[in-house]
């Protein structure tokens, strides 16, 4: 029997796709914790908490709405506007009219040059910036990720 098929047996019998004992059960099955009202109500309580304190940009002192866009600073680890990051390394490297910084990921960016600035698929990684120390994570990051993982 074919996924289709079983989905319409189901919604023909009166169930519907989504319900709750079937999603509830299957998450038991594989292991996974349900989580209860009272520690979902936690766990929004700390989220709201966490958003309320607040991160000022040391670049430049606006405060930062979202979190999740967020970089550690270099020298301090600090949140930081990932724009502040891109405009600070936009001034300190020399960028001639066919390269651009760009984000790379794992907290790096990368001056790429392209062979035609027109064709934007054809390019090499001229440099590579680390920005954010892989031994050092930042502490706020953490706590995000542990505020907002559903995984126990």
């Amino acid at each position: 029997m074919t996924r289709n098929e079983k989905r319409n047996r189901r919604l023909r019998d009166g169930g519907s796709w989504n319900n709750s004992q079937g999603r509830n059960a299957s998450r038991r099955h594989f292991g996974l914790n349900v989580e209860s009202s009272e520690e979902i109500v936690t766990r929004e309580n700390a989220i709201r908490e966490f958003k309320a304190r607040g991160a000022i940009c040391p670049a430049c002192g606006k405060s930062i709405a979202d979190m999740s866009e967020a970089i550690a600073d270099k020298s301090t680890g600090a949140p930081m506007h990932f724009d502040c990051v891109l405009e600070k390394l936009k001034s300190q490297e020399k960028i001639a009219s066919n390269e651009h910084i760009a984000y790379i990921g794992q907290g790096r960016f990368a001056v790429i040059r392209y062979e035609n600035p027109h064709d934007t698929k054809k390019f090499t990684i001229a440099k590579t910036i680390d920005w954010e120390d892989k031994n050092k994570p930042a502490s706020w990051r953490d706590e995000m990720a542990d505020l907002y993982s559903k995984v126990k």
